[in-house]
């Protein structure tokens, strides 16, 4: 089952919430899952996205709430402790956005603005230096499991 979750981790989940209601309207839909999903270069049928929603829509409505959102979340924090080498590889993938082996500030602040969070040079530019081992502006496969594997 899902554990307690601090009031940051909350407000996180809230704003990453907000961000996925595409239309503002407090639910995720089909629709809005889908916009989610595309600007991580996936593209699934919507019977794939009909089902993900039918599993956690707890009241049936073909939406997705807060609390469902929320639930969803913190399962997934349950699980994150058998993440595969696969998905982490994946994962890295998704910002990697040319496949040249190195996420850049470039990669990093596309990847962001797909998802909704306009971060400034200077923020995306932090982010790479707190990753970033070699000092070299790049975050490699090896940055990026260490990073991983201190959340």
């Amino acid at each position: 089952m899902a554990h307690e979750m601090s009031p940051d981790q909350i407000e996180e989940y809230k704003k990453a919430f907000s961000v996925f209601d595409k239309d503002g309207d407090g639910r995720i839909s089909t629709v809005d899952l889908r916009a989610l999903l595309g600007s991580l270069d996936q593209k699934p049928s919507q019977a794939l996205l009909e089902d993900i929603i039918t599993g956690i829509d707890a009241i049936c409505d073909g939406t997705i709430k807060f609390d469902e959102f929320l639930k969803m979340m913190t399962t997934k924090i349950d699980y994150s402790n058998t993440v595969t080498d696969e998905g982490l590889r994946d994962a890295f993938r998704v910002f990697d956005r040319d496949g040249n082996g190195f996420i850049t500030a470039t990669d990093l602040r596309q990847v962001m603005i797909n998802i909704g969070d306009k971060l400034t040079d200077e923020e995306v530019h932090e982010m790479i230096r707190e990753i970033d081992t070699h000092g070299d502006g790049m975050v490699n496969y090896e940055d990026f499991l260490a990073m991983m594997a201190q959340e």
